[in-house]
C-alpha cells in the first residue's frame, strides 16, 4: 500500500514539477471534465423589476448532467427571477482549467465547477482569486469496465483503465483507490500495476469500444453510455464515502466580485436552491427538462436509456461537502500530485448560511477552511 512516507521520499524538486501540472492540467469534472475552451452561452436574459448593486451577473458552467442545477435553473427561469432587472449571462466550458482563466480575467463572475480546479485555481492564485459559496451534485461517478475482461475488483490489476485527465478529480480518486489496493502506479506517467489513460470523456466511448482501454473511471453521462456499450459497473464512488456522499460539483465566485456584489451572489445562490428543490421534487420532469436544455447546447439530446442510469446516480444538494473536498485534496497530496497546500479561506459559505437561515433550515459546514 502506498503510505504517506511513500510520497515523502520524492524529491522535492519532482513533487514541484507534479504540482505544476496538477494546477495546469487539472479539470474536475466531474464532472467530466474535458479539454476545450469556452462555448457560447444560453444567452443574455434579464427580468423584470429591481436591478440589483450589478448591470450584470456571468455564469460558467458544463453543458453535463452534473451541472444540471443550471441547465433546469436557466430553464425554468430560477436565476432570471432572483435576479430581477439585473442581466444574467451564462458561457459554457467543457474544461475547468478554462473556466478558472475565465473566473481570473473577470470573463465571467460565478461558476459551477468541480473540487479539483477550484482547489487548484485558489492555490495557483495564492488564496486571492475565489471562493467556494455553495455546492449544487454529488455522486454519478464509477468505475465502469468490461465485464468479459473484469470480473472483480482484484482484476483491474494489470488493465487499461481511462480517467477524463491528469490530475481532475476522478484521476485522484481512482490513483487514491489504486493506493487502497496495496498497488502502485506512477501518478505522472500513469505506469504501474494499473495503466491509467487520461482520455477526454467525449472519446472514452470510442476508446472502449475499440478495445484501447478495458473500462473507465469517469463521471455520468460518460458512464451510462459505456454501460449502453456493453460495460458494467464495478464500483460506484459513493459507497466509498460517508453516506455516500462526496464533493463534485460546487459554485465558486470571483473575491473581487463577492466583495462589490453580494447581494448578487446571495440572488444567485437562492436561484440555485431553489432549482434544487425544484429538481428533487419534481425527478423526473427535471431529467426531462435538462436533456432538453442539453440537446440546445450540444445539438443532441442523451438517450433515454443514457440519461435515466445517469441521472439516478446524482444527489442535489446545497451543501458543499467541504469535509469531503478536504479528504480529496489530501488524496492528491498521498498520490504525489500535490504538495500539502493551505486551504482557509477557500469557502465563504456566510451568504449560504444567511439564505438557509431563513428558509429554517441547517447551517452548512466548512470543514475549518472558511474566511477567518
Amino acid at each position: 500500500m502506498l503510505t504517506r512516507r511513500d510520497v515523502d521520499v520524492v524529491p522535492r524538486a519532482v513533487r514541484r514539477l507534479l504540482t505544476t501540472v496538477l494546477v495546469l492540467a487539472s479539470v474536475a469534472t466531474a464532472c467530466g471534465y474535458g479539454s476545450q475552451a469556452p462555448g457560447n452561452g444560453t444567452g443574455n436574459v434579464a427580468a423584470k423589476g429591481a436591478r440589483l448593486s450589478a448591470q450584470s451577473v456571468r455564469i460558467g458552467f458544463f453543458p453535463n448532467l452534473t451541472h444540471a442545477t443550471v441547465l433546469v435553473g436557466d430553464a425554468k427561469g430560477f436565476f432570471r427571477n432572483e435576479l430581477g432587472g439585473t442581466e444574467v449571462r451564462f458561457s459554457t466550458f467543457n474544461a475547468g482549467p478554462s473556466e478558472i482563466e475565465a473566473l481570473n480575467s473577470e470573463s465571467i463572475d460565478i461558476g459551477w465547477i468541480g473540487p479539483s480546479p477550484a482547489v487548484n485555481g485558489y492555490i495557483k492564485s495564492g488564496g486571492k482569486s475565489l471562493r467556494i459559496v455553495g455546492g449544487s451534485v454529488s455522486g454519478g461517478v464509477k468505475l465502469v469496465v468490461d465485464p468479459d475482461k473484469i470480473k472483480s475488483l482484484k482484476d483491474v490489476k494489470g488493465k487499461k483503465i481511462a480517467t477524463p485527465q491528469l490530475g481532475n478529480t476522478q484521476d485522484v480518486a481512482f490513483l487514491n483507490w489504486i493506493a487502497d489496493q496495496g498497488w502502485k502506479v506512477d501518478a505522472l506517467s500513469g505506469k504501474g500495476d494499473v495503466s491509467v489513460f487520461r482520455t477526454d470523456n467525449k472519446v472514452t466511448p470510442d476508446a472502449y469500444r475499440s478495445g484501447s482501454i478495458d473500462g473507465a473511471w469517469v463521471p455520468e453521462p460518460t458512464a451510462s453510455k459505456l454501460v449502453a456499450e456493453g460495460a458494467k459497473v464495478l464500483l460506484d464512488e459513493s459507497s466509498l464515502w460517508p453516506a455516500k456522499k462526496f464533493a463534485v460539483t460546487n459554485i465558486i465566485v470571483s473575491q473581487p466580485f463577492l466583495d462589490r456584489h453580494p447581494d448578487v451572489v446571495e440572488a444567485v445562490l437562492r436561484a440555485s436552491i431553489g432549482t434544487n428543490e425544484w429538481i428533487n421534487s419534481h425527478p423526473a420532469a427535471a431529467k426531462a427538462v435538462a436533456n432538453a436544455k442539453l440537446a440546445t447546447l450540444t445539438g443532441k439530446p442523451l438517450p433515454g436509456g443514457v440519461i435515466a442510469a445517469a441521472w439516478s446516480s446524482l444527489r442535489f444538494t446545497d451543501d458543499p461537502l467541504s469535509g469531503t473536498l478536504a479528504a480529496q485534496t489530501e488524496h492528491a497530496v498521498r498520490v504525489g500530485l500535490l504538495e500539502e497546500p493551505e486551504l482557509t479561506g477557500l469557502y465563504d459559505l456566510a451568504p449560504l448560511n444567511k439564505i438557509l437561515h431563513a428558509m429554517g433550515r441547517s447551517p452548512v459546514d466548512d470543514a475549518g477552511l472558511g474566511v477567518q
